[in-house]
């Protein structure tokens, strides 16, 4: 019996890093949060609701012995954004990796009832927030030598529908702001952009899954993707598996 580490779990090992998961006390955030711990990072669950991310912060430490702060958190409100960057490194002293996942897309009857309100809080949260968070938190990785930023986007970005446009144009900045970052912060920053299809997430039970009218029976692989179906790349992107890849788009959709 040996202790070594295998050829792939010295490539995706994350062991004492520090990973910052956005939106990670469900969903694809959470699936993140967990995996990175798996691969030996302590975590930060930051959201709005304190008891959703202390919950997942308790699971994730429950099952895997790593450290983990919760932190409520609006990451669509600029001036909450400072606080939240001064806590976690008040906490671990740095961040290794940043996953900007928070995200919303409420629905709309037509674009007509699309209010201001509506739009700007979407702007907000899905652009605006991991603008601001990155360079809160890129700066700092720069000054401490290094890091990765994973800007979590949509396949919606690059194929808008109408029910979906106000979130669409949102994280298609979103995709244009990760290749500025990555100009920014490199050589020693990486920034890159995570595109997600549809998942199985608490927005699917908004959609029609009805098995005789598939609604992804367009797509190569005809369904939705399974939480966990995210894991595997965002890993990718967070360790050094990916030292050469910066500004990229990685799309995780099942095809769209």
């Amino acid at each position: 019996m040996t202790d070594e580490k295998g050829y792939a779990d010295q490539l995706f090992d994350l062991t004492d890093r520090v990973v910052l998961v956005t939106g990670g006390s469900r969903g694809l955030g959470r699936e993140m949060a967990f995996a990175a711990a798996r691969c030996g990072a302590d975590v930060v669950i930051a959201s709005r609701k304190y008891d959703a991310c202390v919950a997942t912060a308790d699971e994730i430490a429950a099952a895997t012995g790593r450290a983990t702060f919760p932190y409520q958190v609006h990451v669509g409100r600029w001036d909450e954004l400072d606080g939240l960057a001064d806590a976690v490194y008040d906490r671990f002293g740095r961040v290794d990796v940043l996953v900007n996942n928070a995200g919303m897309s409420p629905l709309y009857d037509s674009l007509s009832t699309v209010t201001e309100k509506l739009f700007d809080s979407v702007v907000n949260l899905n652009l605006k927030g991991p603008f601001r968070l990155s360079v809160l938190i890129g700066e700092r990785m720069r000054a401490d030598g290094g890091g990765s930023i994973i800007n979590v986007s949509s396949s919606g970005s690059i194929r808008p529908a109408p029910d979906m446009l106000p979130y669409a144009a949102a994280k298609a900045g979103l995709n244009t702001l990760t290749e500025g970052l990555a100009t920014a912060f490199g050589p020693t920053v990486r920034v890159n952009t995570l595109m997600a299809g549809p998942y199985l997430t608490d927005i699917s039970k908004a959609w029609n899954l009805d098995q005789d009218s598939n609604p992804f029976r367009h797509l190569p692989l005809q369904r939705a993707g399974e939480p966990r179906e995210i894991v595997g790349a965002a890993l990718f992107l967070m360790s050094d598996a990916s030292s050469f890849t910066t500004g990229s788009i990685l799309r995780a959709d099942g095809g769209v």
